[in-house]
């Protein structure tokens, strides 16, 4: 017997702004990511999961893109006025048996979680992680009016998993302001069950939510460290590239590319902190496409895929090693354009210059070399 197929919805169509900067929280950053592309990857990365969809805001859609640029998966879904027509409009969407809907903002979710939802799910309409309160509860504003019992209550999280045909009966059938689709179904007529929860699979919704999540990725993060080389001989021509800078020079650099040996040797540390080989081999000079190609490209490749490692970069230090040109008077600019290229704030790159005091081929002004250091933070488990 085959397994069902079974989809991920994603629900990032609200415009909640109470965590801050200006950003609806599924487009916030945590630990260098989108929130939202945290909360794709995890069901991206499970067996069981077949594909997923997002709902969002139509007027999102830039931010959207950005957030899960590189990541391959269906295309969004324009969400409605409500939570309730959002996620309408994404069941409408889907072709499946089984759907998983979750909200945008709880990019913790642990595989755990996910497996036993589907568990439950094979005897189930609906499946919803749950958690008992643990806390004493009290009713009332500024001051006490009852006490509530706690027993039997649980706190809902998501994904909330539903035969697919289930719940968009219900959703069709149903209108209400319910707060989760669990709600939608029992009031069809459907019943839900519940299966354990996770502490960690928390909804991030205010400033001190996301604090703690900066804490927890902290806690699950290992630095790493590489080095990267790169020399180029000088040619003829009246500038060169640096550093994705073009600087008139009395010689160019001679390379396949624009020969930027600043970028090349910061693209090689940067490949080396995951581990994935160096830029011949993601650009190798044998490929004609690459004949003259500005050195950017490979850099923000390079970072590219650190952050699809679920990485963040803290640093990049460079060291030009050549007689001239002068790098002093372009230093700055030189940080400012790394930067840029890299996602990461102007404090965090560094470049210095040296000489070799006349000795060897730098010394004798017949090329300019580079050596760059990388550090980054990624997954202990990667």
């Amino acid at each position: 017997m085959s397994r069902p197929r079974t989809l991920a919805l994603i629900v990032a169509a609200g415009r909640g702004h109470r965590a801050g900067e200006g950003l609806p929280k599924q487009y916030r950053t945590i630990g260098g990511q989108a929130v939202l592309r945290r909360t794709v990857q995890a069901f991206l990365a499970h067996p069981q999961i077949d594909g997923v969809q997002v709902v969002i805001h139509p007027d999102d859609r830039e931010l959207y893109d950005a957030a899960v640029e590189g990541l391959d998966f269906l295309p969004p879904v324009n969400g409605g006025a409500s939570r309730q027509e959002s996620v309408k409009l994404g069941l409408e969407a889907l072709t499946a048996d089984c759907v998983l809907i979750h909200d945008a903002a709880r990019p913790f979710v642990a595989p755990a979680v996910i497996d036993r939802v589907l568990a439950a799910l094979n005897n189930e309409d609906g499946v919803i992680p749950a958690l008992p309160v643990s806390d004493s509860l009290r009713r009332g504003g500024s001051h006490i009016e009852a006490e509530v019992e706690r027993e039997g209550l649980y706190r809902a999280q998501t994904p909330q998993g539903f035969r697919h045909a289930a719940i968009l009966a219900a959703h069709r059938a149903v209108s209400l302001a319910a707060t989760d689709d669990a709600a939608v179904l029992r009031a069809a007529g459907g019943r839900v069950a519940m299966v354990e929860g996770d502490e960690a699979n928390m909804k991030l919704t205010t400033p001190a939510d996301f604090a703690r999540a900066e804490t927890l990725l902290a806690a699950a993060m290992t630095s790493r460290t590489a080095m990267g080389y790169d020399v180029h001989r000088f040619g003829p021509g009246d500038h060169i590239w640096l550093c994705g800078l073009q600087i008139a020079h009395t010689h160019g650099l001679i390379g396949h590319s624009d020969a930027d040996v600043g970028l090349h040797a910061i693209t090689d540390a940067l490949l080396g902190t995951i581990g994935d080989g160096d830029i011949g081999q993601h650009f190798p000079p044998s490929d004609p496409q690459w004949k003259g190609a500005a050195s950017d490209r490979f850099l923000a490749h390079a970072a590219q895929l650190v952050r699809a490692r679920g990485g963040r970069i803290d640093h990049v230090d460079l060291t030009i090693i050549a007689e001239a040109p002068k790098v002093g008077p372009h230093r700055d600019a030189m940080r400012q354009r790394i930067a840029a290229i890299l996602g990461i704030g102007f404090g965090s790159v560094s470049v210095k210059a040296t000489t070799t005091e006349g000795l060897g081929f730098t010394g004798r002004r017949e090329g300019i070399a580079a050596q760059a250091v990388a550090t980054v933070r990624l997954p202990a488990e990667d």
